[in-house]
Parts: structure tokens; C-alpha cells; sequence
């Protein structure tokens, strides 16, 4: 029996709490560096014209620190090159209710939305582990024959001659 070793990959992640702006808007900017390499991402974030750019940036630099700091305490050797962003989310927060004055000494109730910013970065797979792969992909499809496609039966010509011959 052979062992098949799992390698755990390590995630390391960083969130913006009560950020003033709605989820649907740091959604837009998350969206565009998910999967991402670390550093094709920051340079993504830092040119966006988006106001949350700035903010997402600051979290995923913290992300990276953090990736950084915990290789450092616990001794793991993590490659801050080989870094990619793994989920980039952005949840809901608290609603600050707000009121504006309305017409004929009314007022019209309305809400600011807060957004809670979650990056998560990891580390990629080794080079050697994703070569050994496509190797046994490979060997796979070679071994396997592929299969013939069976024609659909036709089953309509039975019933007509059947039913001609009644009527004479």
C-alpha cells in the first residue's frame, strides 16, 4: 500500500471592520483580485479609480504581513512570492439609521451601510506536486478505452405497419 501524504495549506487572513461604504461597492473592487497573485493584486488595487481601493489594499497588505509574521513565529518557510489571494469577501455590517428632513415637517428615515472587508491569502501549491499531477491525468486517459456512442432506437416504423395492415 502506498501512503498518500495530504499537505494542509495554510491560510493567513486579515479583516476591515465598519468600513463605511455598502458591500455591494467593495464587492466591486474584491471581485477583480480574487486568485490573483499577491503582488499582480496590489498592483490591481493600488491603480483602481474605486474609492474602497485604498482600504482593500491596506487589508491585503495586512493579510500578507500576517502570512509573514506567523511563518516567522511558528518556522515555516513560506515564499511571500508564491502568495495568491484566496477569498476576498465582503460581508455585511451593522446599519447606521439616519433620518432627513422631508417636505411639510417630515422626515424620511433612511440607512448607511457598513461592510465588514475579509481577505485570505495562501500559499500555492509546490511546483513538484502540481507536475506529479498532469502526470497521472495522463496515464489515466491512456489506459481507459473510449466509448463507442450508441445509436437512438427507432421504434415509430413498428406501429405504422401494424395499424395499416388492420385497416385493410
Amino acid at each position: 500500500m502506498s501512503k498518500i501524504v495530504v499537505e494542509k495549506v495554510r491560510e493567513f487572513r486579515a479583516e476591515a471592520k465598519f468600513q463605511r461604504t455598502s458591500p455591494q461597492k467593495a464587492k466591486l473592487v474584491l471581485d477583480t483580485i480574487k486568485g490573483m497573485r499577491v503582488e499582480q493584486a496590489l498592483n490591481t488595487v493600488h491603480f483602481s479609480t474605486k474609492r474602497m481601493g485604498p482600504i482593500v489594499e491596506k487589508v491585503l497588505r495586512s493579510a500578507i504581513q500576517n502570512a509573514t509574521y506567523v511563518s516567522q513565529e511558528q518556522g515555516l518557510d513560506i515564499d511571500v512570492d508564491n502568495l495568491y489571494v484566496r477569498t476576498a469577501i465582503a460581508n455585511e455590517g451593522p446599519r447606521m439609521k439616519r433620518i432627513r428632513p422631508a417636505p411639510m415637517g417630515r422626515a424620511f428615515r433612511y440607512q448607511r451601510r457598513l461592510a465588514h472587508i475579509i481577505v485570505t491569502v495562501a500559499e500555492k501549491k509546490s511546483a513538484a506536486a502540481s507536475l506529479a499531477a498532469p502526470e497521472a491525468t495522463i496515464a489515466k486517459s491512456k489506459s481507459t478505452k473510449p466509448v463507442a456512442k450508441k445509436s437512438a432506437a427507432k421504434k415509430a416504423p413498428a406501429k405504422k405497419v401494424a395499424a395499416k395492415k388492420a385497416a385493410k
